[in-house]
């Protein structure tokens, strides 16, 4: 009966978990495609390479060897040791005890031991970034724009990864205890030796069987629900981008570094100006010039938003930042999310979207922000998912210019320079070659 009661309660809050992961996501999704559409579907080859160096290899983490080896620990790790989770899946539906254990002889000793090796490096890394982001405090952790949450944020999961892999040291050094006592289950599904948890098992030797079980059943508990926990916080995480740097990596912009989006828009007014005779007579006015909130963005525009892991590389790299302007492209990226998040809600709480008096420009991003990029594409050359807030930076931009007329008179004036003289200086191209003669 009680083997009965704990299936049933194993089964509710695996369903529970799943069925609430489940729906953040598809809300999540949802909100994503509240941006304009646009496509991304040509080049597969070169995309799928993308997945393959930047998401799975993390090639660009890699410019700092012993930080991407530390992540990569962590991200092996996460990815790996989940895979013993099925068996905890199956264990909890089924009411057995390490399943696979008989099935795979050996083998399952080897992988358990592989599994271990791997915790100790997760939990080995995951202190060396609490050490670096809370007593080294590297400047791009500690910068205003991670003040509150964002900076716990990354805290909270650090610990919760650590904590996890100690349950499962636990549960495995208890096990091999009551396997050593003869116990029950426990010793009808011997395991073999355990390179980590075998350490740690005369720690228990003067336990008894009884307290031995509470503990490796408390610790198996405490494993697969701070699992299903984990798996929801995600969702409301930066540490979302384990799961969105592979799509995020996949619709990557494949233009040449630093070429810009042209506006049809604008193109086809210039193009009807010099042949009057190609404009159709029914032709509508442009919706929009840039972008004004995120609606206006494209859909990939706020997959990056989502996919954002708040790391600062960006930021680090952003001459705007280093001299201590206002914008930070992490903040761009986070803004947006925000922003994102709140219009999603509203949505699903109206039906529709009902105007709430905001826009992520000026409501979220400033001009000053804005006006303060440089274009020099720094922020995408470091992101390790090739993240770009340059792009919404620039729509953003073009609406702040074009619908608001909102610039500068200096960038006005070379506004005019190049539209009438081609250069941003304010000579005529016929004397561009001036210089030359002064100089015979």
């Amino acid at each position: 009966m009680i083997h009965i009661a704990s299936q049933i309660v194993f089964i509710i809050a695996a369903a529970a978990g799943i069925g609430l992961f489940a729906k953040r996501i598809a809300d999540i999704r949802k909100n994503i495609l509240t941006g304009r559409d646009a496509d991304f579907t040509g080049q597969s080859s070169l995309r799928w390479k993308n997945v393959l160096l930047l998401a799975f290899g993390q090639k660009k983490m890699f410019r700092n060897p012993l930080v991407a080896v530390l992540h990569f620990f962590v991200y092996a790790g996460f990815i790996i040791i989940n895979i013993e989770v099925l068996e905890i899946v199956l264990d909890g539906i089924l009411g057995t005890h390490r399943l696979f254990a008989p099935l795979l002889g050996n083998l399952y000793s080897f992988l358990i031991n592989a599994f271990e090796i791997l915790a100790v490096l997760v939990i080995v890394s995951c202190a060396v970034f609490l050490i670096r982001r809370n007593l080294i405090k590297l400047k791009r952790f500690i910068s205003k724009d991670l003040d509150g949450w964002p900076r716990s944020d990354a805290n909270y999961i650090l610990i919760t990864e650590i904590v996890l892999m100690l349950l499962f040291l636990t549960m495995n050094a208890t096990d091999l205890a009551l396997q050593e006592k003869g116990y029950g289950y426990y010793a009808e599904n011997p395991t073999g030796s355990f390179i980590v948890s075998g350490m740690l098992t005369p720690l228990y030797g003067s336990f008894s069987e009884a307290t031995l079980v509470a503990i490796e059943r408390s610790c198996w508990w405490l494993h697969i629900l701070g699992i299903l926990a984990f798996m929801n916080y995600l969702p409301y995480s930066k540490h979302l981008h384990i799961l969105f740097a592979f799509p995020n990596a996949y619709y990557a912009r494949l233009l040449p570094k630093g070429e810009m989006n042209n506006m049809p828009a604008v193109q086809n007014e210039v193009l009807y100006a010099m042949q009057p005779e190609l404009a159709p007579a029914d032709a509508p006015p442009p919706a929009r010039f840039g972008a004004k909130d995120v609606f206006d963005l494209s859909w990939r525009n706020l997959l990056d938003a989502y996919s954002c892991t708040e790391c600062g590389r960006c930021s680090a790299a952003c001459p705007a930042t280093i001299t201590g302007k206002a914008l930070s492209p992490r903040k761009i990226m986070m803004d947006t999310r925000d922003r994102v998040e709140e219009t999603g809600k509203n949505i699903r709480r109206n039906g529709t979207f009902k105007d709430d008096g905001k826009s992520l420009l000026h409501d979220y991003i400033t001009v000053e922000e804005l006006r303060a990029c440089t274009t020099c594409n720094a922020c995408v050359e470091e992101c390790p998912v090739s993240i770009s807030p340059l792009e919404i930076i620039l729509e953003l931009r073009r609406s702040l210019i074009m619908e608001e007329s909102n610039a500068p008179q200096e960038w006005n004036a070379m506004f005019g320079n190049i539209e009438n003289n081609f250069a941003p200086w304010k000579f005529s191209p016929d004397e561009r070659d001036g210089w030359m003669r002064e100089t015979e």
